[in-house]
């Protein structure tokens, strides 16, 4: 689900569009999650803060259920994010992987900021690929153009990107619609005994550290599919794994491992730093992506090796 246009403008810091016919019945707050992919407590605050309008009228009531064609108006919180939103030389040096008038598929490497956010405001993805395709501009969020769903910026690997408000649009909706096949290969701490299986397990905000995620009760519903592909045991016990991405919140596959008691190599974040197997990042990369075609509605598959630092990581556990 998305936006069936670009967004009608940008004005004093407020985002408007009009609610497309995808998402009419729908809750305000689910609204807002799902166009500007934020977690839900971030939805619930900016509705009750008074920054959003429905049909020009403040709406302070979350559960409030949505029409199609009526504005929605979001104020934004960081209005500068959007100032410094610009094509940035680099586009070039981008690894892609497919290229069309609807989509881009880019192999992300490994930190690399996928958008503009708190922190960072030039070096990013976007403004790479807004360098290089300047129609990303009118396709989505202004904040992130064209983006659709993201990596972490330690996770190396597949992204699509869309080109057109169309494709954004089905792309959108094929996430929600849990289409898209998003599989990551991870390597776990310790022996995971089970050949596969699923995790199934919200995933929020920490309340005493509001930048980690972790299984949470009323958290967003979160599910993982896994299978064990190696299982190592000198110099310390490790599990290669196949992740299958059911939903997509943040830092899901870090926070479902870590919650089976089998954190991502060197996510020290969430405790999967280890010195027997030295790594300068989680390893952690999105392996495989298969979506259908926003136009032609052929279903598109591509896969990505793994990159030389994470392959390196493995050849002393063989």
């Amino acid at each position: 689900m998305g936006p069936s246009g670009p967004l009608s403008g940008v004005v004093a810091g407020a985002e408007r569009l009009p609610i497309p016919p995808t998402l009419d019945g729908e809750r305000l707050d689910r609204v807002l999650c799902l166009i500007w992919d934020l977690p839900r407590s971030e939805a619930t605050e900016l509705i009750a803060s008074g920054a959003v309008r429905l049909a020009g009228r403040p709406v302070v009531t979350r559960a409030k259920r949505v029409v199609a064609g009526q504005e929605l108006e979001v104020v934004l919180r960081e209005a500068n994010v959007l100032d410094a939103l610009a094509g940035e030389p680099g586009g070039d040096d981008l690894p892609l992987v497919h290229v069309d008038d609807d989509v881009v598929v880019v192999d992300k490497p490994a930190g690399l900021v996928v958008h503009p956010g708190a922190g960072r405001s030039t070096g990013t993805l976007v403004q790479a690929l807004l360098g290089r395709f300047p129609d990303l501009a009118g396709t989505g969020s202004p904040e992130r153009p064209g983006i659709v769903h993201r990596l972490d910026k330690g996770t190396s690997g597949l992204l699509v990107v869309a080109r057109s408000p169309a494709a954004y649009e089905s792309l959108v909706a094929q996430l929600s619609a849990r289409t898209v096949d998003r599989r990551y290969l991870a390597l776990a701490v310790g022996t995971i005994e089970t050949d596969a299986g699923v995790i199934d397990a919200p995933v929020g905000r920490r309340s005493t550290d509001r930048t980690r995620m972790a299984v949470v009760a009323g958290g967003r519903p979160a599910r993982t599919h896994y299978r064990v592909l190696t299982r190592y045991t000198e110099p310390t016990e490790a599990t290669l794994v196949e992740c299958k991405l059911e939903t997509g919140r943040t830092h899901q596959v870090r926070v479902h491992l870590a919650a089976i008691g089998h954190p991502v190599v060197g996510d020290a974040r969430y405790g999967g730093a280890r010195q027997a197997v030295p790594v300068a990042r989680p390893f952690l990369h999105a392996a495989q992506l298969a979506f259908d075609h926003p136009t032609t509605g052929e279903r598109c598959h591509f896969e990505s090796p793994l990159p030389a630092d994470l392959e390196a990581v493995l050849v002393p556990l063989r």
